[in-house]
């Protein structure tokens, strides 16, 4: 990694035109003793140990869960997501240093565990949005969520399926938040939301190229900004799809801390969306960043007023 990548991502990352984008493999950072699933592959596998399906689908998330919940039903499935995501794991360093950032308009979490949560909870203003399963509630793309919980915003108007669901419009207090977390997946917590199944994704991307799933104060944030991936990987087709989405119409310049080889397929991502790879272990490159002086609690506050 050159000094002229790690300085331009500090200086983007001061100035609060960075987004980061957090994959499963930023708990890589909270040791390897980590009670957490760390990869997709290790999810399902926490899934499929609590109810068997066939060997051709054993390691695949989405479609492992597709078949608990047409024979085990969906409770099932949100019942072994919880207990996967339940053990409370304090935030890492990476998380805590990006919480602490005098500017973090919005914070892209694409995983089920709540640790840039905690990581926030330092924070005197921010809130959550996540995606939500049309299986468990239909009408609505996303909830959003107070940093207590609370649910805000509820009340929305299905429309019927033949029209389309509209994008769920954002509840005002939000413009008044310094911070908005997207789990565009959902998350364990504030309420235990998971797209995570085949059904989950085909109601979410037969509208995602209209950009009808993404919040709107998403789609205001990320303008112009550039995105920063942490802990991800695009060999799958659904996570380049989802980055691409949620990118979509922002900044021409990103990166990706990405030390394995990338597959054909992720080296024409990165090139198609003009995303830097940064060659180093994402433990160096937290440190590295670390090093890159992280702005003091008397900067913080000060920025605040």
């Amino acid at each position: 990694m050159s000094a002229r990548s790690i300085e331009a991502i500090r200086s983007a990352l001061g100035s609060g035109t960075l987004i980061p984008y957090l994959g499963p493999g930023t708990l890589t950072l909270a040791g390897g003793d980590c009670p957490l699933p760390i990869s997709a592959e290790q999810l399902v596998g926490r899934l499929t140990a609590q109810a068997s399906v066939p060997h051709k689908i054993r390691n695949n998330l989405s479609a492992a869960a597709q078949f608990i919940e047409n024979f085990k039903h969906r409770k099932t499935v949100a019942k072994a997501m919880s207990d996967a995501f339940a053990p409370e794991v304090p935030p890492t360093r990476l998380h805590k240093l990006l919480a602490a950032q005098a500017k973090l308009p919005l914070l892209v979490h694409a995983w089920y565990d709540d640790l840039p949560q905690r990581a926030l909870a330092m924070r005197p203003s921010w809130g959550l949005v996540q995606g939500v399963s049309q299986s468990e509630h239909f009408g609505s793309w996303v909830h959003y969520f107070r940093p207590d919980g609370m649910r805000i915003g509820v009340g929305s108007p299905a429309a019927s399926a033949t029209e389309g669901m509209p994008p769920a419009a954002a509840p005002p207090e939000c413009a008044q938040w310094e911070t908005l977390l997207y789990q565009p997946l959902g998350s364990v917590r504030p309420a235990a939301n998971f797209l995570v199944s085949d059904t989950d994704f085909v109601e979410v991307l037969t509208e995602i190229d209209i950009q009808t799933p993404i919040p709107e104060p998403v789609q205001d944030l990320r303008r112009g900004r550039h995105f920063l991936f942490l802990g991800c990987r695009f060999a799958n087709q659904l996570d380049r799809l989802f980055a691409r989405q949620i990118m979509k119409r922002s900044s021409d310049k990103h990166w990706a801390v990405l030390p394995e080889a990338p597959t054909r397929n992720e080296a024409r991502f990165l090139a198609e969306q003009h995303i830097e790879r940064i060659d180093l272990p994402l433990a160096d490159f937290a440190a590295a960043l670390a090093q890159a002086r992280a702005p003091t609690n008397g900067e913080w506050l000060a920025a605040q007023h």
